[in-house]
């Protein structure tokens, strides 16, 4: 049975898990022949590579370089957590190094009021993300480090099991199965196992690639499946479906097999300033955005996450699909007029 919490004011402590890959996001503003000279597409993400390593020592001696806690899921949890307002009704899992990027974003993390429960790795460094902006638009490469080394075995470990006991929604970036599929598997099955909501991100075109069998593997388990129109083509075509309409796409995906006695698949895919699109239930809805002057666009950087980040929150107090999207909405509005993933100190949502 799907559990809701009625006021705003009383989430239950844990009620939000998310599981992913903690990574130190470093930001500049760059030019295209930046992107030419690595070999980065505008608008993508990748995960690093040999013939990116000199671009993080690059970046590093640029004066306008910025340093912030990030990782898809994990921002997702920091903006559920703003809109959720209770100290710690989010606990976000994953890797990082014992080192001071790794310090840095417990503190942040314990500030924002995110429960963390990281496992430190003593062989490697706190992973990073390189955020590269151009004109607003920004491509990102993922260098995972630390974040790789997550072992399913610290999920098992009592204490944190006892977490994904406490919660009833679950959230994963489909980057998370570059790392640990089988920790995904373990609170996926779990969910199913105990009627809880079990949610995932496409994250971008080479998880659908790349790694399409682990996805697949997770797909009867998801409750809600959420992505971008880029990403919602890039599964379409790896299905062997035969459109590129991303409603098509959508209601394709709602319908694809089940766990029984779980609950139905939405699908919820934004398309940038075009409508988001939701399939659910056989039906297809249409919501639009917040619109901003191009001239109040900082980064689009964490837009996406942010947008699920409010969807979440909305989604844990009970509310109906239009007021998670008018969350997400608002939450990918106000970041986007902002570096990174970073947002004022208390929402400005009404309620």
């Amino acid at each position: 049975m799907m559990r809701c919490f009625g006021s705003r004011k009383d989430p239950p402590e844990g009620v939000l898990l998310g599981m992913g890959n903690p990574l130190l996001d470093v930001s500049a503003v760059v030019d295209k022949a930046f992107l030419d000279k690595y070999g980065v597409k505008l608008n993508n993400a990748v995960l690093a590579e040999e013939k990116h390593m000199n671009m993080y020592k690059e970046l590093a001696q640029k004066s306008n370089t910025t340093y912030m806690p990030g990782g898809a899921t994990q921002n997702s949890i920091r903006i559920a957590q703003w809109l959720l307002r209770k100290p710690k009704a989010t606990t976000f899992v994953g890797g990082i190094g014992k080192d001071e990027f790794g310090d840095k974003m417990k503190k942040l993390a314990a500030l924002e009021g995110v429960n963390v429960a990281y496992h430190v790795d003593h062989t490697a460094a706190t992973g990073s993300c390189a955020v590269l902006v151009v004109g607003g638009e920004r491509s990102l490469v993922a260098y995972l480090a630390a974040a790789g080394m997550y072992k399913i075995d610290h999920l098992r470990k009592p204490e944190n099991w006892a977490l994904v006991e406490k919660a009833q929604y679950f959230y994963s970036a489909g980057f998370f199965l570059t790392v640990s599929p089988e920790s995904l598997m373990l609170v996926a099955k779990h969910a199913a196992a105990t009627g809880k909501t079990f949610m995932m991100n496409l994250s971008a075109s080479f998880v659908c690639e790349r790694f399409k069998d682990p996805l697949m593997a997770a797909f009867p388990y998801i409750d809600y499946i959420f992505g971008n129109e880029t990403e919602a083509k890039t599964f379409g075509r790896m299905q062997g479906w035969q459109t590129t309409d991303v409603g098509r796409i959508a209601l394709k995906m709602s319908a694809l097999p089940k766990i029984c006695g779980t609950h139905k698949r939405i699908v919820v895919i934004t398309q940038g300033v075009d409508p988001v699109v939701v399939a659910d239930d056989g039906k297809l809805l249409m919501f639009p955005v917040v619109s901003l002057p191009k001239e109040k666009l900082v980064d689009t950087n964490a837009a996406g996450d942010s947008f699920v980040g409010g969807f979440m929150a909305q989604l844990v107090f009970g509310k109906g699909m239009a007021e998670c999207i008018r969350a997400g909405n608002y939450a990918a509005n106000v970041v986007i007029q902002r570096p990174g993933c970073s947002f004022p100190k208390k929402p400005n949502f009404a309620y």
